[in-house]
């Protein structure tokens, strides 16, 4: 066997059989977790052997840590780049616990999972998990850290919890974008290997950097068109999902997880999408999975997931939700009856166990969503928080997010709520995953100047761009009005729910199109021969409810009824009122109006499609590219990813909390269960019906 290239920091390096091997306990000795010539499971025994039970409870749980320069620089360490702050209650829509800082939580707490939502720049990143590896190499068994991080590659506005980094490692469209592009090349003779392609470009940043645990993707069937997540999802197309989730895993991980993989955690198990009327877990009010449609679960939503578990995804998360026994119809998957208990499903056993691990076949670990045991423990509110532990632990959890209080797992096995040999259990798995990743070996340190060169290079940004053009779906195209005439006058114009974000958008897309050649950019209305309008709809909050049901039209100062039965106003697009205005000037002076909506929600657009000569829907995608696909220059070739409903009434909720259509089952089949003479699907004036598939071409 060849020698391994191997880099100590703390520790020093033994040779045995004319090699060398990191003496990571520094007994002298060669112990089997040390020795790379062996297998991970083997590895990971014999390390769990030597642990103490401090050592194991560490390893199930995974925390945020900030890096330093997101601190005073009093609380640094002399590096600069590791957070050593201490503070007595650090709050989040998680939980609120002590924060004791990077050194303290390996050292102290044997913590060794952590997720990175900071935003830095990739050689910052590279240097601070270097620096975390450092730390960890001194400690008496030498464990390195796994660093995982939500996406980073989809372009977004950038929000905690949501879309925690954008822009520092290349940007594509949002993965609804992705899908869009993906529909389109299939449409057009291709495949999806677009995915395969974004997967590929994307691993390698990662892996330049460090980041080598992907919470990543979201492989929920969109269902209820309310639902706060469907930005991050690809669509509502299962057998598209299913594709992507093999795709993913593969380009990430490789046929079976290696020195070179993304490990990645597929989510939200067994799907989010099927909301009961579009209100989400983080909060009380969405804590129920739904299942109103007879086989709706085995149908739609576990489809994705059996392809991920089949190409050997590393791991996965179950979402919050409690799937609702009352309110669901008969469920089955192969052939047996599913069981509905009213318990979380990171607290279900028989989803975790019997359903994923027995019938699905996973075979790797199972990482909880964040706040189980706090915020979002729902279907056991009434235990206390080591109660809450050991049931999730108990009954399939292998590593609970986003805490760091070990304690919890310490006193459980303390008090024989946890055995050790389920404690044992779950480390094993953790550690197979980082010794098939090299962690302990040669890729516990990475090369900062690579990542420079690697991450967000010509050729990524390159093919990322193509992603974005392909990603823009024409929906309407009156009397032709596309592709806009060369050395056409054209005035931009965007809007937002937030008024100072629609003049940041404005201003940039002018800024983006100033050497656009083909067009004359004009900044009166008067004087164009084309009106571009960037529509930036906003719709509640991620991690609240809204009073009502969430809003999906295009609005300002909408009256609602909440749930209470009071009024209230909703607004999802400021100054929406300009778009007539618009509409109305440039058509006064023989003009035209193209509209492009950004597409994070299933929008309602009567308000914007009847008085629009030319209507988009954009997936986070650069003005840039719109405009050469509206231009001409690319042809389009986007297809919805997600149906369009026709009106406020195809989502009606009734008194009894029902919605008029099912919120099980996806947008292009709801005709199937919708009342007799109506249909789901939005039509416009020019009889196109915006349906998942759909997408016009010139």
């Amino acid at each position: 066997m060849e020698q391994v290239k191997l880099e100590v920091r703390k520790k020093k390096l033994i040779e045995v059989d004319g090699l060398k091997f990191k003496d990571l306990n520094a007994n002298g000795k060669l112990d089997s977790y040390e020795d790379y010539r062996l297998d991970p499971v083997d590895r990971a025994k014999d390390l769990v052997s030597k642990m103490t039970l401090e050592e194991k409870a560490g390893m199930l749980m995974i925390t945020t840590q900030n890096m330093g320069l997101s601190c005073d620089e009093k609380y640094r360490d002399q590096s600069g780049i590791l957070n050593n702050e201490f503070k007595e209650s650090k709050s989040n829509i998680f939980t609120d616990q002590k924060e004791y800082g990077n050194t303290r939580t390996i050292e102290e707490l044997n913590m060794r999972h952590f997720i990175l939502r900071e935003n830095y720049k990739e050689d910052q990143i590279a240097l601070w998990i270097n620096k975390m590896n450092e730390v960890a190499e001194g400690t008496r068994l030498g464990i390195p850290v796994l660093i995982a991080s939500n996406s980073r590659n989809e372009n977004a506005e950038q929000t905690f919890g949501m879309n925690d980094a954008v822009g520092v490692f290349t940007t594509w469209p949002s993965t609804l974008g992705l899908a869009a592009a993906a529909l389109g090349d299939k449409k057009n003779g291709g495949d999806y290997s677009i995915i395969s392609e974004f997967a590929q470009c994307s691993k390698a940043e990662w892996n330049a950097t460090g980041i080598r645990k992907g919470y990543m993707y979201m492989v929920d069937v969109v269902t209820d068109p309310r639902w706060q997540r469907i930005y991050g999802t690809f669509g509502e197309n299962e057998e598209l999902i299913a594709d992507v989730a093999r795709r993913l895993v593969k380009a990430f991980q490789g046929e079976k997880l290696n020195k070179e993989s993304v490990a990645l955690t597929t989510k939200h198990f067994p799907g989010g999408g099927a909301r009961e009327n579009g209100f989400d877990p983080h909060y009380k009010e969405g804590k129920f999975n739904v299942y109103q449609t007879e086989g709706s679960l085995g149908k739609y939503h576990l489809p994705p997931f059996k392809a991920a578990i089949d190409l050997g995804t590393s791991s996965i998360m179950p979402y919050y939700s409690i799937p609702s026994g009352e309110k669901s119809a008969y469920q089955a998957y192969m052939g047996q009856e599913v069981e509905f208990e009213d318990l979380g499903f990171a607290f279900n056993k028989y989803f975790i166990q019997d359903l994923l691990r027995k019938k699905m076949g996973f075979k790797g670990y199972v990482n909880s969503d964040s706040g189980i045991i706090d915020n979002m423990c729902w279907g056991v509110e009434d235990l206390d928080k080591v109660d809450r532990t050991a049931k999730a632990i108990n009954n399939g959890v292998d590593i609970i997010a986003d805490t760091n209080e070990v304690n919890l797992i310490i006193e459980a096995v303390k008090q024989g709520k946890i055995s050790e040999e389920r404690i044992n259990e779950a480390n094993i798995r953790l550690l197979i995953e980082m010794f098939s990743l090299g962690l302990f070996d040669d890729k516990t340190y990475v090369d900062v100047e690579k990542a420079k060169q690697i991450v967000a290079n010509d050729d990524f940004l390159s093919k990322a761009h193509r992603a974005h053009q392909k990603s823009l779906v024409v929906l309407k195209n009156k009397e032709k009005v596309l592709p806009i005439k060369k050395g056409s006058k054209v005035y931009i114009e965007a809007l937002h729910k937030d008024k100072e974000m629609a003049k940041k958008y404005t201003k940039n897309a002018y800024k983006d199109l100033k050497d656009f050649d083909n067009i004359s950019l004009v900044e009166n209305l008067e004087d164009a021969d084309y009106a571009f309008v960037l529509i930036y709809p906003k719709s509640g909050n991620y991690f609240s409810a809204t009073p009502g049901l969430l809003e999906l039209e295009l609005c300002e100062d909408k009256t609602n009824i909440a749930s209470d039965g009071r009024a209230y106003k909703e607004t999802t697009v400021s100054n929406i009122h300009r778009v007539k205005e618009i509409s109305d000037k440039i058509h006064a002076k023989g003009g035209k109006l193209i509209v492009s909506v950004n597409t994070n929600l299933p929008w309602i657009l009567s308000n914007v499609e009847k008085i629009s000569d030319g209507l988009v829907a954009s997936f986070e995608t650069f003005v840039d590219a719109q405009m050469e696909v509206l231009t001409g220059i690319v042809r389009p070739s986007g297809l919805l990813p997600i149906t369009l409903p026709a009106s406020s009434k195809v989502i009606a909720v009734d008194k009894d909390g029902k919605c008029i259509s099912p919120n099980d089952v996806p947008g292009y089949d709801k005709d199937k269960y919708m009342p007799k003479g109506m249909k789901y699907a939005y039509v416009d004036s020019e009889g196109n019906e915006y349906k998942m598939g759909f997408g016009l071409s010139y």
